[in-house]
């Protein structure tokens, strides 16, 4: 019967490579509990995100469990009284969860509550003169420049 591919050779099993090992790697001791409470915290946020009120959810993030209290974070004031509006709410779902919660807490942000996505982000301005120098390297990099483009420092000495 053929073997798959996707699978090592008998007997020839090592360690995994990649990202994936890495993983692994930082969550076997003690040294990655940050992390797995940063998983769990986030896993927990997707749990409860279809719970809050419509709009609210692009605005809200859980942010921590502290003791019995659900610590959200809200990007702005009208965020935080929707979501002390709601705040009931949630605490029962997250008691449907497991959580033995009693409160909400809700702290208001001073910046996005989520990293922009690179397209989104303004892009650095760049000299005149320095976009100049990147066109000239950039037309060194295509396959048909002719030899010696863009360079305009003069003859070598």
């Amino acid at each position: 019967m053929p073997r798959s591919r996707s699978a090592p050779p008998a007997g020839k099993a090592g360690p995994p490579a990649g990202p994936r090992a890495a993983l692994d790697a930082l969550l076997a001791d003690a040294a990655g509990d940050p992390v797995r409470r940063a998983l769990w915290l986030d896993a927990l946020d997707q749990l409860l995100r279809p719970h809050l009120p419509p709009g609210l959810a692009a605005h809200a993030r859980l942010a921590n469990v502290r003791g019995d209290r659900l610590v959200f974070l809200v990007d702005a004031p009208v965020w935080h009284a929707k979501l002390r509006l709601a705040s009931s709410e949630l605490v029962d779902v997250a008691r449907s969860l497991g959580l033995d919660v009693a409160a909400l807490v809700v702290r208001t942000s001073l910046g996005p509550i989520r990293p922009l996505p690179p397209a989104a982000r303004p892009a650095p301005s760049m000299s005149a003169a320095g976009q100049s120098r990147l066109e000239a390297a950039l037309a060194l990099l295509r396959p048909d420049a002719p030899e010696g483009a863009g360079d305009d420092r003069g003859p070598a000495s």
